[in-house]
């Protein structure tokens, strides 16, 4: 078969890692980068050390709004979909590219397969949230990391096939992590010790675009009573520069801001942390994955097991729910909720089933 994958994003070159050795070991695959993220920051570093191969097209759409970049994106897919002739359209996740592949691929009348699908916040304001919603009514093939978003699906009523394969970022997170554990240099060049610091990451438009809350956002940074190592992502950067807010955490005493790191020192840095606080929903995983308490900065998530197994807590952007979270231990019980590791195979297992039939 021959499959068509359309990507963007960080963690979608992550989940891309897991899936592209099986699917290109007995199949075709052309791989499209929206150019979504677009700096070696955020894209070149992570097809190195993921050994991910080059995509075969690069469209070049980033910037803009979700509106324009997804229109951009769209009338960018149509001749490539008409040139390669796909038998299945593959995307991942919830972003502006997952949404336009997928529109794409239904427009043109060719299967889409939803890796990731079925995930819910139920927040609706999240541009996220909307996308995934999108997406999974217009694919033909729903692959689900957990019963729980099988189950979100089935609510919802959609007509097509759902297979729970697990999660393809455990794939990848089950081969790195062990080695990343080990890496105690890379927090050691950033003056860090095992299990007295945390990682801070936000991205998501509901946090930084709007000035009140990234304001919010840069108190509970602060208010963290250890050091805090903070890897800010460009768009973050630009937004805290307009809004006067860098030197503030610049000048925090337990805050290190940090250029984007690449995925083994992330996962490096993740591993042996005490917490990790984030907004993105890939972290939250990886987190769980390693051990590590998360804190949320956001009134809702996706990944909800998480937080009923006790080692993920809703804070918001408030920094007294924050301290109150961090002050308290994370629950023993940590059973693998989304996989064994195997998720990249099923993936290609199903498409092939399902477009044999």
């Amino acid at each position: 078969m021959k499959i068509l994958t359309v990507i963007g994003n960080r963690p979608q070159f992550i989940k891309a890692a897991a899936v592209t050795p099986a699917l290109r070991a007995q199949h075709e695959e052309v791989m499209v980068h929206t150019g979504q993220h677009f700096d070696d920051e955020l894209s070149a570093v992570f097809f190195a050390e993921l050994g991910l191969p080059s995509p075969a097209l690069e469209l070049g759409i980033a910037l803009g709004s979700n509106t324009s970049q997804t229109a951009r994106m769209l009338s960018a897919l149509e001749p490539v979909l008409a040139d390669a002739r796909p038998d299945a359209v593959l995307v991942y996740g919830d972003t502006n590219s997952t949404l336009a592949g997928a529109l794409a691929g239904a427009q043109a009348g060719v299967p889409v397969a939803h890796v990731e699908a079925g995930m819910r916040s139920f927040d609706r304001s999240m541009p996220e949230e909307l996308n995934r919603v999108l997406v999974d009514h217009a694919s033909a093939l729903l692959l689900c990391s957990s019963d729980t978003a099988a189950e979100n699906l089935r609510r919802e009523g959609v007509s097509a096939p759902v297979d729970v394969v697990g999660d393809v970022m455990v794939d990848v997170a089950m081969a790195v992590q062990p080695r990343a554990r080990e890496r105690l240099d890379m927090l050691r060049g950033r003056g860090l010790e095992p299990r007295r610091y945390a990682v801070a990451t936000a991205h998501r438009a509901g946090n930084v675009d709007d000035p009140a809350r990234l304001a919010a956002l840069v108190e509970v940074l602060v208010a963290i009573p250890m050091p805090l190592l903070f890897p800010v992502h460009p768009r973050t950067r630009d937004r805290l520069q307009t809004a006067g807010l860098l030197d503030r955490l610049a000048d925090a005493e337990t805050v290190m801001v940090a250029p984007p790191l690449g995925y083994v020192e992330l996962a490096a840095l993740v591993c042996n942390a005490r917490a990790v606080i984030t907004d993105s929903g890939g972290l939250q995983k990886e987190a769980y994955l390693a051990g590590v308490q998360c804190l949320t900065l956001r009134p809702s998530t996706e990944w909800t097991e998480t937080t009923e197994r006790g080692w993920n807590a809703l804070v918001d952007l408030d920094p007294a729910r924050a301290l109150a979270a961090l002050a308290r231990q994370p629950s023993v019980d940590r059973p693998p909720l989304y996989g064994d590791g195997l998720a990249g195979e099923r993936v290609v297992a199903a498409l092939r089933l399902t477009l044999d039939d």
